[in-house]
């Protein structure tokens, strides 16, 4: 134990001695990387940072039941399912296409049209300008990269204004066919009613007549001294005795299909709602200014890490070098 001590001391004064000896290379090496690389960053295309940051609101629609929630949902603010959700929207080919669109990328980000990796490297462009994530406080934060400040804010406000758009739109290819078969289910129950109150017309101008008043033809004929009255009471009673029964039968049916269209008139104002009405599923906290101070590149990040990647590099490189004489001499 005592010898691995000793040894492992002997190592490290060695390599310290080492890198004594080699201090001025070690440092001049470091020293020029480092200013080549710091002089290399004013190449590097300054890109502008913008943000927006939204939180996203409560999964709302208008409720036309009676049990309704008193407490307006659109008021709510979303929870992490909704902010997830949020997120794989704002991810999503709809929102980067309509970016894509409306700003020109192929063209501001350089690609040519007839690249065969056009697509590819417009991906790889947007991806690396446009991010979106959940923030510990469960907003959402939407960060824009580009060379025009003014460009950044105006993208990145645009992508805050599309959410609704995207949302809804998904939203209305699954309500809109929902509502069309409710519509044509209220439809049909209008027309069969109205077929039905078109038969029971057509009793009525034969003179039948509903039960309540058909039960008072009888007394009325007793009662009746005009002989001429008494005879159309009693071809009333005979048509009546005829068809009263259908009559009686159609209203039944008319009676059962207007309580069932008021009944589902709830589903259809329900579906129709759905459908047509646009809701914002966000709240929109801070929108997206232009910014005044270059986020990219930063460069004395990257003096950093190129003097401590070369202080790396030239340190082992002169081991090796050492090491392969002090073969070659044993040799």
């Amino acid at each position: 134990m005592e010898q691995t001590d000793l040894n492992l001391n002997k190592e490290r004064e060695r390599l310290l001695t080492f890198l004594f000896r080699k201090r001025k290379i070690i440092l001049s090496f470091s020293f020029v990387a480092s200013a080549i690389a710091f002089c290399l960053s004013y190449l590097i295309t300054p890109l502008y940072l913008s943000t927006a940051i939204i939180f996203p609101a409560a999964s709302s629609s208008v409720s036309f039941s009676e049990q309704r929630n008193t407490k307006a949902s659109s008021m709510d603010f979303g929870e992490e399912e909704q902010a997830e959700q949020l997120v794989q929207i704002l991810q999503s080919a709809q929102i980067k296409d309509l970016i894509v669109e409306k700003f020109d990328l192929m063209k501001h980000y350089n690609i040519s049209e007839s690249d065969g990796y056009k697509y590819d490297k417009l991906n790889t462009a947007y991806e690396g300008h446009f991010s979106f994530e959940r923030t510990r406080f469960g907003s959402i934060k939407i960060d824009v990269l580009d060379r025009d400040p003014k460009l950044a804010a105006r993208m990145a406000n645009e992508i805050v204004s599309l959410i609704d758009t995207v949302k809804n739109n998904i939203i209305r290819k699954r309500t809109l066919p929902a509502f069309q078969i409710t519509k044509r289910k209220k439809e049909q129950l209008e027309y069969e009613i109205n077929t039905l109150l078109n038969e029971m017309d057509s009793l009525s101008k034969l003179g039948v007549v509903s039960l309540d008043v058909r039960s008072r033809l009888f007394q009325a004929l007793v009662d009746s001294k005009n002989p001429q009255e008494k005879k159309q009471l009693q071809e009333k009673i005979e048509i009546n005795s005829l068809l009263g029964s259908t009559f009686d039968g159609l209203e039944r049916k008319r009676n059962e299909k207007i309580t069932k269209l008021e009944d589902f008139k709830v589903a259809y104002e329900q579906a129709e709602s759905d459908a047509a009405t646009e809701f914002s599923h966000k709240f929109v906290v801070e929108r997206a200014t232009v910014a005044d101070k270059k986020d990219q590149p930063k460069r004395l990040i990257i003096t950093i890490i190129a003097a401590i990647g070369s202080f790396i590099f030239i340190v082992f490189s002169l081991l090796l070098i050492d090491r392969y004489k002090e073969l070659k001499l044993k040799s």
